[in-house]
């Protein structure tokens, strides 16, 4: 699949804030994609509520909490790369407070956190924590540098 016909969506269910500069950001969605040598095929991110993220946590991940992000991959072993990542928009803002950050700062934080999710990371140990975040730090930087 040709990198160029790669589709990347953006959802709103029951938000409204305003995503800028959405081209820019898919652009660069595809470069981490190529970064980390993963091919993607679609992308869909949807953000939405606290009660919706966290009806999804409880039907699909037998989790009963909130969360800010989760991540689906939808393709099978060895295809291109499909995938869903739901955000609470809500979380993000609180977030955004405790880390002292701005939202927009904190939602491609987020964003990016995704995708990484989507190219094999994984944050389940603190090591794997850590180079998580050190990957979105590094993602921030080149995006808003």
């Amino acid at each position: 699949m040709d990198a160029s016909k790669t589709d990347i969506e953006f959802h709103f269910h029951q938000v409204f804030f305003t995503l800028k500069n959405r081209k820019k950001l898919k652009s660069f969605i595809k470069c981490l994609f190529k970064q980390e040598k993963r091919n993607l095929d679609s992308l869909s991110y949807v953000f939405c509520t606290d009660e919706y993220l966290l009806d999804i946590n409880r039907r699909y991940l037998d989790h009963d909490y909130y969360t800010d992000i989760i991540t689906f991959e939808l393709s099978e072993p060895g295809d291109f790369i499909k995938g869903e990542v739901y955000i609470s928009v809500e979380r993000v803002k609180e977030n955004a407070k405790l880390n002292n950050t701005s939202f927009t700062h904190e939602l491609h934080r987020v964003i990016f956190h995704g995708a990484l999710h989507l190219t094999g990371q994984n944050d389940k140990t603190s090591e794997q924590s850590e180079s998580m975040r050190q990957k979105e730090e590094r993602c921030l930087s080149q995006y808003f540098g």
